[in-house]
């Protein structure tokens, strides 16, 4: 059973804690681009991208940079259609991320006149916004003193407070945001809050934490950092087979535009029944996993195939212009390309 909330004064010193991280993070933070900014809107852009998504894949394939040139501001935002927005997105996955931060460029625009709210609880009103999010707005944008709690916010606090109970759970988040709460720097938040992230990013990683190195080490309670945190048990992974068509005729190929889901508006291969492509040549197959999927996707080849309800013939050179899943743009890349990925 989870112990009663327990005060981050048994810590030990809560203020040389506060003041050995920041000596740390200011002596070699990180640079980032949105640390360079105070602009509130480009701070939730790079918060909704890091949601789901390694920081080195928004760096370093340029996501991050790419969608602020595309949209500056909430104004270009709000006004964009589901093609360019889903376009900007692609490659980073969860693309109701992309219509949730429209939807809330959009609020700004209509109930704001433009101007991002400073005000917590308008920011939390946002569509899309959770507690999280919100205060890493408001410490980032505008330094005001929010406390924060994410992955890596979370493995920091239960080693440092040596605490064995499981970080999924509803008590559990209770405890973990209000040390963060109560650990708070409110003279610098805004360094604070970056420290505290990055710690979790560097030092304190998963598994095995640079403990040595650790400019806070001193303070931490825990012997025994590699076994914590604890979390429940994972989602079963489940297995699942998809069946893809390439058909091709006078430079034009067919594909199916996806109504409904988190996919909605992309476009892909058409899909078809396992049965019905028995009799057809695999030209690829390769694995990707999307939540607690772990897909096989399997492309086969069929020059006589009509097109299904939803289908249409695109012409090749108009291809990569579309948005589609990137599983399926690299298995069209691959059988165009003659590339043998099939084992």
């Amino acid at each position: 059973m989870l112990k009663p909330l327990c005060k981050i004064d048994a810590l030990g010193d809560p203020h040389g804690f506060r003041g050995a991280l920041r000596a740390w993070f200011e002596n070699g933070g990180k640079d980032y681009p949105w640390r360079r900014t105070q602009d509130a809107y480009a701070i939730l852009v790079s918060e909704v991208m890091l949601q789901q998504t390694q920081i080195a894949t928004v760096l370093g394939r340029g996501f991050y940079t790419r969608f602020m040139e595309q949209f500056p501001d909430t104004k270009s935002l709000a006004a964009a259609e589901d093609d360019e927005l889903l376009k900007a997105w692609e490659g980073l996955g969860y693309y109701r991320r992309a219509r949730m931060l429209r939807e809330a460029a959009r609020v700004v625009e209509n109930d704001h006149a433009g101007v991002f709210p400073k005000d917590h609880g308008a920011v939390l009103n946002l569509p899309g916004v959770g507690r999280y999010t919100a205060g890493a707005v408001m410490s980032f944008a505008f330094d005001e003193a929010q406390p924060l709690v994410d992955g890596n916010v979370a493995r920091v606090l239960s080693r440092l407070m040596d605490f064995p109970e499981e970080i999924d759970g509803g008590k559990a988040q209770k405890q973990l945001w209000a040390w963060a709460e109560e650990l708070l720097d409110h003279a610098h938040p805004r360094i604070y809050n970056s420290a505290l992230m990055e710690l979790g990013q560097t030092h304190c990683r998963t598994g095995q934490p640079d403990c040595l190195e650790c400019p806070v080490a001193k303070f931490c309670r825990t012997r025994e950092p590699a076994e914590l945190p604890k979390k429940g048990k994972r989602v079963k992974v489940t297995e699942v087979d998809e069946h893809v068509v390439f058909a091709e005729k006078d430079g034009r190929v067919l594909l199916r535009r996806l109504e409904g889901g988190r996919r909605s508006g992309m476009w892909r291969l058409p899909e078809r029944a396992v049965e019905e492509v028995g009799k057809w040549a695999l030209l690829y197959r390769r694995k990707y996993g999307i939540t607690r999927y772990r897909v096989t996707l399997h492309v086969h080849g069929d020059e006589g195939l009509k097109a299904g309800e939803g289908e249409l013939w695109q012409p090749l050179e108009e291809v990569a212009g579309l948005v589609m899943p990137p599983a399926d743009r690299a298995a069209l890349a691959a059988v165009i390309g003659d590339a043998e990925e099939i084992a």
